[in-house]
């Protein structure tokens, strides 16, 4: 079983086997918490997205990257469903927490860091993005032992930590 925990603080400082990216579906980096780590991680990431990912990753999906100069070995990429699109089929979220804890097995990662994906510029609304966080990562059949939920700001930290109460 996972154990589950909130972190207020930034996830490209996170000392996990790896990070999850909420990635856009051309995989080439992109604005919040995708540009902070391909900023964070220097070239090595994209020129590995490039490489790993050339017609990008459906919604829903994940895969794997180096984590060039992150302090995690891995950055494991989800696209999350962009609700401001339309995309509010909540099955594809939990798709992205199943399919990153996924990756993380086949990696062999101990530990993970989660953003709370979807829940930025692609406006899921954070309380059912919180609960499809929490409920996946913590039904999931996985070998990984310790993720977290990373959050910037102290209002979703606290959000999360309700909901891990």
């Amino acid at each position: 079983m996972v154990t589950l925990t909130a972190v207020h603080g930034d996830i490209t400082t996170q000392q996990v086997d790896a990070i999850v990216n909420a990635a856009n579906t051309a995989m080439r980096g992109g604005g919040g918490v995708d540009g902070a780590i391909h900023r964070a991680a220097g070239p090595a990431v994209l020129e590995d997205c490039i490489a790993r990912f050339p017609h990008g990753l459906a919604t829903g999906d994940a895969g794997w990257t180096t984590a060039g100069e992150l302090p995690s070995r891995w950055v494991i990429h989800t696209v999350g469903p962009n609700h401001r699109a339309g995309q509010t089929d909540r099955s594809l979220l939990v798709s992205c927490y199943r399919r990153s804890l996924e990756v993380a097995d086949e990696l062999g990662a101990d530990s993970l860091a989660f953003p709370l994906i979807s829940a930025g510029v692609y406006g899921w609304p954070k309380e059912d993005a919180i609960a499809a966080a929490v409920e996946t990562i913590r039904a999931a059949p996985v070998r990984v032992r310790e993720a977290r939920l990373v959050a910037l700001d102290e209002a979703t930290h606290a959000a999360i930590e309700h909901w891990l109460a």
